[in-house]
């Protein structure tokens, strides 16, 4: 459009680091930083090998965004990968745990980067009842326009935009959402950010509306 939606919205001078993650196999931190650019931040890309190596620090950003693609192919399952490499190396998982419990920071998780941060539920505070990813009820990867709602919740980023139903386009293998019983999906009640959902707006059950098979159309 011709005329910057966000410019109200930015102060001028004032752009909060944010830390665009990403590891090997990742490949959607280029729109990432875009995104967040757009809406005002200071983005850095930062790579895994960084915070190994030991020349950055999360101790900076008040923000991190995890993003998408095939870390480390998946084949240790969506995101699992990823995430040993922060909670097998006790310098990078000490990083993670004091950044996450800032009370100053935010964290956003894209496809792989939200399968990635799932894993490290232990780190976060308030995450304990979060489920993983697991394959497709289908057996087979998914890629669709798919109508999903959003419903109210904590979520930063939907604060302005409860209710609204959305097309999306979605891409993944593994985005079925692993509820162990009753009881787990009971915990996270209110805490559903995103859920897919039918014409008529009820929740997607049923395969190809709801495309990964998760109960009550949970995607975020």
């Amino acid at each position: 459009p011709k005329v910057d939606l966000a410019a109200p919205y930015i102060k001028t001078g004032i752009r909060p680091k944010l830390a665009i993650l990403r590891e090997q196999g990742v490949n959607g931190h280029v729109e990432m930083a875009a995104a967040f650019h757009k809406a005002g931040f200071n983005c850095i890309d930062v790579h895994m090998s960084d915070l190994l190596a030991n020349p950055v620090s999360l101790q900076s950003f008040v923000g991190l965004a995890a993003c998408g693609g095939f870390s480390y192919g998946d084949v240790l399952g969506a995101g699992r990968g990823w995430a040993n490499s922060i909670l097998l190396h006790s310098k990078v998982r000490a990083e993670f745990q004091a950044f996450f419990n800032r009370t100053d920071t935010f964290s956003l998780g894209v496809c792989n980067g939200c399968q990635m941060l799932a894993h490290l539920r232990e780190l976060i505070p308030g995450a304990s009842a979060w489920p993983t990813f697991i394959r497709n009820r289908s057996e087979q990867f998914e890629a669709r326009l798919s109508l999903v709602e959003i419903p109210p919740s904590p979520s930063l980023f939907f604060q302005d935009m409860v209710g609204s139903r959305l097309p999306i386009a979605i891409a993944h293998g593994e985005g079925q959402v692993a509820i162990s019983d009753v009881k787990h999906l009971e915990t996270l009640d209110g805490l559903i950010a995103l859920r897919f959902i039918n014409a008529n707006g009820s929740p997607a059950q049923q395969y190809p509306a709801n495309p990964n098979g998760s109960i009550d159309g949970i995607t975020g």
